[in-house]
């Protein structure tokens, strides 16, 4: 069909006539956005009374277990229904011993979280070493090599441990060929999220310093993803799926919006993605110079996400979005 260019010509399409108020906009948009979609990070650490500011993320915070009760009360209030904790170790070892402890940081966090907001908040929990480890590699190393297989059971040892503490969610991230069915063996019963997608991002720095889980030397190429590369990402989403994976993750977000699409055509599982540290960071420094509106950044990134096809997001604008779209809903 060819669209004529004489505006005083009656055409068959003319997009503008659902564009004229508010109100027709939103009933006609095709991707919505809920704060049930949405799954706030939070990193948990020792101590009592603290609320710690992380410099790189600002907004975000390193809570005490003390402190959960508090925001996961705000966060409910909100309408966000899901959290995903990460642990920050009094101590460390080589081997991650920290990830499995019956009172690990995490384990703490989970019963207080239960304890607080019972079945009304989705917990899920991040299974991986690099917070545990006194090198911040993902598994066990041989020499300054990744051991994978001996990697496997310790992964299994630490979902176990925190799906007997009650964590709702176990989520492998350390990308261990193998990883899933190894969780699967030791928990039939349990929702997996895997990390399925997870590229070697340079998003992913702000995470660190936040989590203390840097590497201590390389880098984390060799078990993360080349983020060149799609259709390995999908061979990756299509394995977990097939080891037991009940959820997949794709990781980061808009950089990965293709594969979050693709997977969405290809499996029938949920799909979640991850807008990582540096993606908020970009947004948050941007806003404070003034060269991007907050919050029309933010609800447009994460609508880009959910349109890609994800119906979960992480993300660290959880609880100021879920307030946004309330806003937007008149609540």
């Amino acid at each position: 069909m060819t669209l004529l260019t004489d505006p005083t010509t009656t055409t068959t399409h003319r997009g503008r006539r659902l564009r004229r108020t508010p109100a027709l906009r939103a009933m006609v948009r095709e991707t919505r956005l809920a704060p049930s979609m949405l799954v706030a990070p939070l990193f948990v650490r020792a101590g009592r009374g603290i609320r710690e500011e992380i410099a790189s993320m600002p907004g975000q915070h390193r809570l005490s277990v003390d402190e959960l009760a508090g925001e996961a009360t705000r966060l409910l209030d909100a309408g966000v229904r899901s959290v995903l904790l990460f642990g920050l170790p009094a101590s460390k070892d080589a081997d991650g011993s920290g990830a499995w402890a019956a009172d690990g940081i995490v384990q703490q966090a989970i019963r207080e979280l239960r304890r607080a907001a019972g079945d009304d908040l989705v917990v899920i929990v991040d299974v991986c070493l690099c917070e545990y480890t006194s090198h911040g590699h993902c598994g066990v190393l041989r020499g300054e090599s990744i051991d994978n297989d001996a990697t496997l059971p310790l992964l299994a040892r630490t979902a176990t441990s925190l799906a007997e503490a009650g964590a709702d969610v176990v989520a492998p991230s350390a990308m261990m060929d193998g990883q899933v069915a190894a969780v699967r063996e030791a928990l039939p019963d349990e929702p997996i999220l895997a990390y399925a997608a997870k590229h070697a991002s340079a998003f992913y720095g702000p995470f660190r310093e936040a989590a203390d889980s840097a590497p201590a030397f390389g880098d984390r190429r060799t078990y993360q993803m080349d983020p060149a590369n799609g259709r390995e990402a999908l061979v990756e989403v299509l394995a977990d799926v097939d080891e037991g994976a009940d959820m997949i993750m794709v990781k980061p977000a808009l950089p990965a919006l293709d594969i979050v699409a693709a997977a969405r055509d290809i499996t029938n599982v949920p799909i979640a993605a991850y807008q990582v540290s540096g993606e908020y960071a970009a947004i948050c420094a941007a806003a404070e110079r003034g060269w991007l509106d907050r919050r029309a950044a933010a609800l447009e990134s994460l609508t880009a996400i959910a349109r890609a096809g994800a119906g979960i997001v992480v993300t660290y604008f959880a609880l100021e979005a879920a307030g946004w779209l309330r806003d937007e809903a008149g609540g």
